[in-house]
């Protein structure tokens, strides 16, 4: 398994979800200077700065400083029957990607 920094997980991240640093900076009052320097390694977040972007990308301040290597899904709102539907996709997908 490979290990991300923060860098990279934040990266990841917001590429994942097709946000440009300009996108992020807008919604979270952060300098764009500053998430980019986040993801390059080159500074580190405060607690607030951290906190912020756990809640956007919905992920835990743990995973994203490497601490944990689950991402987590927001199934919030979703029916008992749609949560079980996904659950069974996340099997096939690490069934089939054992038998590679």
């Amino acid at each position: 398994m490979e290990i991300l920094g923060i860098g990279d997980r934040l990266r990841e991240l917001r590429t994942g979800r097709n946000l440009s640093l300009k996108q992020v900076s807008g919604r979270l009052g952060i300098a764009v200077s500053s998430l980019s320097g986040y993801e390059l390694d080159e500074k580190n977040p405060s607690y607030r700065n951290l906190l912020k972007l756990a809640r956007l990308y919905n992920v835990s301040c743990d995973y994203l400083l490497g601490n944990d290597c689950r991402c987590t899904l927001d199934v919030s709102g979703l029916t008992e029957r749609e949560i079980s539907s996904i659950a069974q996709i996340i099997s096939l997908l690490k069934e089939n990607r054992g038998m590679q």
